[in-house]
């Protein structure tokens, strides 16, 4: 199934009013403990759109965002019973999304040289900056500046979360957001001068 990507998914997809979709979390997680079909559905449901939306972001192309999402869901429903409910089932979910969208990067590219040494200047940002204008300039980001991007601006992470997450040190990861952010002020400045 391929789907598009959307920029504005929430993590949890409500999915309409009937009572399966009222299903609590723990619901879901000991219906696919036991291997039920039908709550494995249903977790996918509620939780596809958003991963998928992940994946693309990292990734960059749907055929391999829907790889990265299909590998992601098996995982889960392999490893369901080890989940230890330290955060809540959608965030165990996207860790296992952005490790397997990882993964397939460094299969596929690598990550730029990095200059350890960045200085402290100021980043800024058009006034004028669109959404979409955001979304295609980091679309268009190198594959290791995107990745680090996406990961500490847009999901949260910490940069030594990251850098366990990508084998890198931290401050390579501090190096590629600067990187990630002068370039990306560079794309919107020539966006906003169109």
């Amino acid at each position: 199934m391929n789907r598009k990507p959307y920029k504005y998914w929430p993590i949890e997809i409500l999915s309409g009013h009937s009572k399966e979709s009222k299903l609590s979390e723990e619901q879901l997680i000991e219906g696919c403990c036991k291997n039920r079909r039908k709550y494995q559905r249903l977790l996918y449901e509620r939780y596809c759109d958003a991963m998928f939306t992940i994946a693309f972001r990292i990734v960059k192309d749907m055929d391999v965002a829907n790889d990265v999402l299909q590998e992601a869901f098996v995982q889960v429903f392999r490893d369901i019973k080890q989940f230890r409910r330290d955060s809540t089932l959608g965030a165990w979910i996207k860790t296992i999304v952005v490790r397997n969208a990882i993964k397939k990067l460094k299969t596929e590219e690598s990550f730029l040289p990095i200059d350890q040494h960045t200085n402290g200047d100021i980043i800024s940002w058009p006034d004028e900056m669109r959404g979409e204008d955001l979304e295609k300039a980091i679309l268009s980001l190198p594959a290791g500046y995107r990745t680090i991007f996406l990961l500490i601006e847009v999901e949260g992470y910490k940069h030594k979360e990251v850098a366990g997450m990508l084998n890198i040190s931290e401050g390579t990861s501090k190096s590629q957001l600067y990187h990630a952010k002068k370039q990306l002020q560079q794309i919107l400045k020539d966006f906003t001068e169109r």
